[in-house]
């Protein structure tokens, strides 16, 4: 999964409390959990209508029609093929979990969705709850988000019929499959061939989920291995005949490792980041972790605005590897505490065709689509760009290598001192050039 949460609680010892939320009267907490009592639940009332847009945000969103935006620059992007009215796509997660809430993605204007990641067997899928946690800071924002969720619990046949029902009733938009099976090259090749026959446009393939099954050899226990990515990517290539992207996991010293891999055995594009391994917290007065299942927890992956400037380092990183090592002929969608158009705008100066928003949606709802199009607009505007390509990757090459940065300050220092205007001390005029030392302090020449 990308991104996930949704009525949760904080978990901060430093700026805010930590606690489970989904099971409002603590019924299945067992024991070490904290049941929750009327004035915790009031103020999980007041913290989800704190988690709506803000007026200041409000005011900033445009109207769109069929995700298009009605005036100002253009925000339609074209990326393997793939037409979108905007850049702005739901990540696989709880936003796209079945018809109605992709449904809804849609009538408020999102470019794309992806749905929330599909197995053949949804019968080994078997979610808990309470199953996130999230962080806040002392205003209570929420900025750090962790999940244990699962992929789709959903039968396989039931989606099926749910993503037909939206190309059915949505032509024209972009509609992504997110698949994710154990390393068996059958089972790749039927999930892509039935999500195909159903009219989907495109495949995420989940190579990063930290969380999901790894003893099946499943998500990033997948996206790790090199060799086994590199397999089934090609897999897929051969069964596919839409675009392919592989989501890449943020767990690995070097990501542009599997991401080479992926995009060497011919997928069309890659996908980062995925959530980060955490553990959210322990509470201290129950001594158990949190999210708390039983009493018990498991490591999870993070989310939310917190992990936006390692989502852009990782970005960086692959922005530069496809721009050298594939002259750009690649694709890359930003992903990572995106709430703004303003996150948006960095990451597509990093070389991002599309950005993807999981949890933004969970915290602020589907309408956020209108503020991140206005504020995207706003940023093109102030610098004069008319669509996306124009500014696409222009960030990318001021980044360097810190030996180059010391080599870089010591030549514009050395340039400043030759280039010195004027004369530091009496002592410095001289008789032959006087007229032009004293020319070389006049300021309005």
């Amino acid at each position: 999964m990308s991104t996930s949460g949704m009525y949760t609680s904080s978990a901060s010892h430093a700026s805010a409390s930590m606690r489970n939320v989904g099971n409002p009267r603590g019924r299945g907490s067992g024991a070490g959990c904290r049941r929750l009592g009327r004035g915790t639940r009031l103020r999980g009332l007041r913290t989800m209508a704190a988690g709506r847009l803000s007026a200041d945000r409000a005011s900033s969103a445009v109207d769109l029609v069929d995700g298009k935006v009605t005036s100002g620059p253009d925000l339609s992007v074209e990326v393997d093929g793939l037409r979108m009215p905007n850049p702005f796509v739901i990540g696989s997660g709880p936003p796209g979990t079945n018809y109605k809430v992709m449904r809804k993605a849609f009538e408020e204007g999102w470019g794309g969705v992806i749905c929330k990641t599909l197995s053949l067997e949804a019968d080994k899928v078997i979610n808990v709850t309470p199953r996130y946690a999230k962080m806040k800071d002392t205003s209570g924002a929420v900025f750090g988000w962790e999940n244990i969720e699962l992929i789709s619990d959903r039968p396989f046949e039931t989606m099926l019929a749910e993503l037909k029902q939206l190309k059915e009733e949505f032509p024209d938009r972009v509609l992504i499959a997110s698949i994710m099976e154990e390393y068996n090259r059958g089972a790749w090749e039927e999930i892509v061939g039935r999500c195909e026959e159903v009219g989907v446009d495109a495949f995420e393939l989940n190579f990063s989920c930290p969380h999901g099954m790894p003893e099946r050899r499943m998500g990033a226990a997948m996206g790790q291995d090199c060799e086994l990515l590199s397999e089934v990517c090609a897999w897929v290539e051969g069964a596919a005949t839409k675009p392919v992207w592989a989501k890449m996991t943020p767990n690995i010293t070097d990501i542009t490792a599997p991401a080479r891999a992926s995009l060497q055995a011919g997928s069309q594009g890659v996908s980062a980041i995925n959530t980060i391994q955490s553990v959210m917290g322990i509470n201290l007065k129950t001594l158990r972790p949190e999210p708390c299942v039983e009493g018990y927890s498991t490591p999870g992956g993070y989310s939310s605005k917190a992990v936006k400037p390692i989502a852009l380092a990782r970005v960086m990183a692959l922005g530069q590897m496809i721009n050298k090592e594939f002259d750009g002929k690649k694709s890359l969608s930003g992903i990572g505490g995106v709430e703004t158009g303003f996150d948006a705008a960095e990451f597509i100066l990093l070389g991002s065709s599309t950005v993807q928003v999981c949890t933004g949606v969970m915290v602020h709802g589907y309408p956020l689509v209108k503020s991140l199009c206005g504020e995207l607009q706003q940023f093109m505007t102030e610098h004069d760009f008319k669509s996306i390509e124009e500014f696409r990757g222009l960030s990318l090459p001021y980044f360097t290598t810190h030996t180059d940065l010391v080599a870089k300050q010591k030549e514009a220092i050395a340039l400043k001192k030759a280039t010195k205007v004027g004369l530091a001390n009496d002592k410095d005029w001289t008789g032959e050039g006087f007229v032009e030392e004293s020319e070389s302090m006049v300021s309005n020449q």
